[in-house]
């Protein structure tokens, strides 16, 4: 089916669209967290890059990056239309992802980021061990 909208109206309506997070990924997290006994995490804390989870008892933050937004290496695709677009925004959404990262640890954080995939449940395992293991790392300031 054909877009009722021209190119550039479209392009208009999307650019008014705003995030409000990857709320399905963050839940399953959070299911994690209790499932596993993780606590001490609070969401939508003001700080730079608007972190999914902090824990600030530990100064960690953690991020969970969708698998194409964030170009996963393991399952990262280009769209096969507007190419150039959508080549320069995931390059952007990476380079973004990189300052974020260098700012928090500027300030004292640690940063994990999660990638959508390893939430899936035969990552499970795997990922509270790395989750644990971040909570327990001293900090490295």
């Amino acid at each position: 089916m054909s877009d009722v909208f021209t190119s550039l109206k479209r392009s208009q309506i999307m650019s008014r669209v705003k995030s409000k997070g990857n709320k399905a990924t963050e839940l399953a997290l959070i299911r994690l967290f209790r499932s596993t006994s993780i606590s001490g995490w609070l969401r939508g804390a003001k700080l730079y890059g608007k972190p999914d989870f902090i824990f600030r008892n530990h100064r960690l933050v953690i991020f969970v990056d969708g698998c194409f937004w964030h170009g996963c290496p393991k399952h990262a695709s280009q769209p096969s239309t507007n190419i150039a677009f959508w080549k320069e925004k995931l390059r952007k959404n990476k380079s973004r992802d990189q300052l974020v990262t260098k700012e928090l640890r500027r300030e004292g954080w640690r940063v994990l980021r999660i990638w959508q995939h390893e939430l899936m449940a035969r990552n499970e395992r795997r990922l509270v061990e790395r989750i644990r293991r971040a909570l327990t790392r001293k900090s490295d300031g």
